[in-house]
């Protein structure tokens, strides 16, 4: 009954105190505000803004039918977005509270709505709403006009083979600047001798390119490229070309601050399997957030919207380590802060004034870099980055934190759509030091589910799930991607 008791008084609790940081959060970012990244307003996005809904595909353009695409919820004003968004999220831990409950048995049983047993809060909202993205990817493949060496973005599949490659000057989430780049590489690519690389089995060399950008308004753009059966030579030819192209002839309008270069036969690959190589400028742009400065290498990921992550991060911030000034309490927390799939380093570095220990874990070798980087450029001396696989890796933290006995753990995992990995939760579960984990979740009603689950099931020694059950105590969502139906959960699990 005590348990409970405090368990009640906590959540209460929390739930008061960030109810007061929210409503200063919204004074700050109205949803009535119109806050663009960009100041443009080029009239093809007002139009499409105001355009009815269409009946059948065939009368959309393809312009409307590619933000239909990649901006879903471009006809919606923003507050409908942010209902909708919050509307979505409330099933989805409704969900939760229903397998928690023992309502739903298993992930796959039907959907039943089940009524919540933690609060969860209104979106906080994105203070940039408009061309808000700071890293686009552009595909290469056949446009409108059949054109093979069109850049942009696809419209249809290649399961169905009816993929059409579309210019995005138009849409909502994308800056200037990076269909800017878009149209000058397509410019370059279609001035080459060079056939582009549709599909890798066909031949040809051209591939996509990378625009990333940050607050200062400097430009990366990293160019992929597959050598087939070029020699060295030869490729260092085109190499030439582009760099001439962007840095003395049309492409120089770009004004790029950093050009990479990357060949490769494969879909996707690391610095460490085939080097980023700079052809021109600095090899790294910096990014600021909550007057901490971090630097952004070329594979480096790094939320793609500046001013949200901010939103997110102080979120995030405030439930791991609550501000000690706030409600009265001039107690630090000291301890330690576990950050998991840490990536460059943002949320610890962060944190970092509030805490005695940061350890960060993440797989990329490259983030490691940038992370301990970050920490001593900020002046940060309280953080160690591991890097390797979190499931490998944790463990012996674990095993260490507990020999040292070094205090209360609080943890943070951020990981990609398939979540953590079942030695991971298994690791934080059985860790009896840690009373608060915040997990940061682009898509909580994925494979996160199957973390949240067994991070809060009764103890279960065939599972190795031995350790105190958390339990989930409040969830926000953040809006990262406006104009999409996607935004950030951060969920507060206690015990």
């Amino acid at each position: 009954m005590a348990l409970a008791a405090a368990q009640t008084r906590s959540v209460l609790f929390i739930k008061r105190k960030y109810l007061h940081a929210l409503r200063k959060t919204c004074l700050w970012f109205s949803t009535n505000d119109t806050i663009l990244a960009d100041q443009r307003k080029p009239p093809p996005k007002t139009h499409l803004r105001k355009s009815q809904k269409k009946t059948t595909l065939t009368d959309l353009s393809w312009e409307e039918r590619l933000s239909d695409v990649v901006t879903p919820l471009w006809r919606l004003s923003y507050d409908e977005q942010l209902e909708l968004k919050l509307k979505h999220q409330e099933r989805i831990m409704s969900q939760l509270s229903g397998y928690l409950s023992g309502e739903l048995q298993s992930q796959s049983s039907l959907p039943v709505r089940t009524k919540l047993s933690f609060p969860v809060l209104p979106v906080l909202p994105s203070p940039v709403r408009d061309g808000y993205r700071n890293k686009s990817t552009f595909s290469v493949n056949r446009g409108v006009d059949g054109n093979p060496k069109t850049v942009g973005f696809y419209v249809g599949t290649g399961k169905k083979g009816n993929i059409v490659c579309v210019n995005g000057d138009h849409l909502l989430n994308m800056p200037e600047k990076h269909t800017r780049v878009a149209r000058c590489y397509q410019d370059f690519i279609r001035l080459s001798s060079l056939e582009p690389c549709l599909l890798f089995h066909t031949g040809g060399h051209w591939r996509e390119v990378t625009v990333r950008t940050n607050a200062e308004g400097h430009t990366m753009a990293i160019v992929y490229f597959h050598p087939q059966t070029l020699t060295p030579e030869e490729v260092v030819v085109h190499k030439a070309k582009l760099l001439d192209y962007f840095t003395r002839g049309p492409g120089s309008v770009c004004q790029l601050h950093s050009l990479f270069f990357q060949e490769s036969a494969m879909t996707r690959c690391t610095h460490e399997q085939s080097p980023y190589q700079l052809l021109h400028g600095q090899p790294h742009i910096y990014e600021e957030q909550l007057g901490f400065k971090f630097r952004i290498s070329a594979d480096a990921f790094f939320q793609v919207n500046q001013a949200a992550a901010e939103v997110l991060y102080s979120t995030v911030r405030q439930l791991c380590i609550p501000n000690p000034e706030e409600g009265g309490e001039r107690t630090q927390f000291g301890g330690t802060l576990l950050d998991v799939c840490c990536g460059t380093g943002a949320i610890g570095i962060i944190t970092s004034p509030r805490v005695d220990r940061i350890i960060g874990i993440e797989l990329i070798e490259q983030a490691v870099e940038d992370a301990r980087h970050n920490a001593a450029l900020n002046n940060v001396l309280n953080c160690e980055f591991i890097p390797g696989k979190a499931e490998v890796a944790l463990p012996g933290v674990m095993s260490q934190l507990s020999s040292a006995g070094g205090g209360p753990v609080a943890a943070v995992v951020n990981p990609a759509r398939a979540g953590l990995h079942y030695r991971v939760v298994r690791a934080l579960r059985n860790q009896p030091n840690i009373r608060r984990l915040v997990y940061v979740s682009c898509k909580p009603d994925g494979d996160a589910m199957r973390n949240f689950r067994e991070l809060c099931c009764a103890p279960d020694p065939m599972k190795k799930l031995t350790g105190e059950a958390f339990s989930p105590t409040l969830a926000v969502p953040v809006d990262m991607f406006p104009h999409t139906p996607h935004c950030e959960l951060v969920l507060l699990f206690e015990r």
